[in-house]
């Protein structure tokens, strides 16, 4: 494949040592840069909080790992990818793997780029040197470097 998620991550949508209180407060954090640029409208925010309500966290998709998202047709304008850590972990209700250090949020505005999207994200989370470089990483440009790296290596 391409470069899927390099072109989709942007600086502005990563953010480092985020502090959150629960997990609604994280989830909501990680997709605002993406709502900010346009790509997402706020009711798709508000239907990742609810979903995950009504369903449980069903964006829970790895140990220490969230990937917020909603259905393209619940407010996608656009395509892209955030990355965010947080600085202390924060429980979403999975008993198998809670809790979160790391949200994924991920707006596509069509079926086909989520679907791409989603499989080079799950082969890079199944990476653990991605994890390793990410807890390194001290700016959003290292993390994107980290990402090109990695993925031209997939």
């Amino acid at each position: 494949g391409g470069p899927v998620l390099s072109a989709l991550v942007q600086a502005p949508f990563v953010q480092l040592d985020v502090a959150a209180h629960d997990w609604e407060d994280a989830a909501r954090t990680a997709v605002a840069p993406l709502v900010g640029a346009g790509l997402a409208t706020q009711a798709y925010v508000d239907d990742i909080v609810r979903g995950a309500k009504e369903l449980g966290p069903y964006f829970v998709l790895a140990p220490r790992v969230a990937m917020p998202h909603a259905r393209p047709d619940q407010g996608a304008l656009g395509n892209g990818i955030g990355v965010v850590r947080l600085a202390e972990p924060v429980e979403f209700g999975s008993e198998a793997n809670d809790p979160v250090s790391y949200l994924f949020p991920l707006v596509a505005a069509d079926d086909g780029g989520h679907l791409q999207a989603l499989m080079s994200l799950a082969e890079l989370l199944s990476d653990e040197s991605f994890y390793e470089g990410l807890d390194k990483a001290e700016t959003a440009g290292e993390v994107l470097d980290l990402i090109r790296e990695k993925e031209g290596g997939l």
